[in-house]
């Protein structure tokens, strides 16, 4: 069942993270909250999506309110689990480097969206896109990196033609 919500999710910031900028808080919160929930507490599945679909109905209600804390934080979260992700579908599983990894991509992911938001919204979704999909999938780690890398290029240069078309009707 986590799975389906991976694929739905996944697709929907993969092509439209940047546009669905709630769905991208919300994905962030429930992404974060379904791989936390697996890896303490080991749990039955609904416990995991049920704990996956409250942060990211939380953080979505928080996007609406305080925009500039809920851009930060999904950039941490989605930043984060986007690189553990990675790190995992090419073998890296150790306890400790998985959380520094986590702690470096949820910094990496705060400097890069509140910088250059749009452009960071684009990556960092597209990202966590490709990641939830691969996630889904269940492929072997060499083909996993592969895939992750392929979906990544595909959702940026999707939401990148979406971007400048706005400019154009703009302009």
């Amino acid at each position: 069942m986590a799975g389906i919500f991976h694929l739905i999710l996944g697709t929907s910031l993969l092509i439209a993270g940047r546009k669905l900028f709630w769905l991208f808080v919300a994905a962030a919160g429930f992404f974060a909250g379904v791989q936390l929930t697996d890896r303490f507490w080991h749990g039955p599945e609904w416990l995991s999506i049920l704990v996956g679909l409250g942060l990211g109905i939380l953080l979505a209600l928080l996007a609406m309110a305080l925009k500039s804390l809920a851009i930060g934080l999904a950039g941490f979260l989605l930043g984060g689990s986007a690189v553990v992700a990675l790190a995992e579908a090419l073998g890296v599983e150790s306890g400790m480097l998985i959380w520094v990894l986590y702690l470096v991509g949820g910094i990496v992911g705060i400097i890069l969206i509140t910088t250059v938001f749009d452009w960071a919204l684009i990556g960092i979704s597209s990202f966590a896109g490709a990641s939830m999909i691969v996630q889904f999938l269940e492929l072997n780690r060499p083909l996993a990196g592969l895939v992750i890398v392929i979906l990544l290029v595909v959702g940026i240069f999707i939401q990148s033609g979406q971007k400048r078309r706005e400019i154009k009707r703009d302009d």
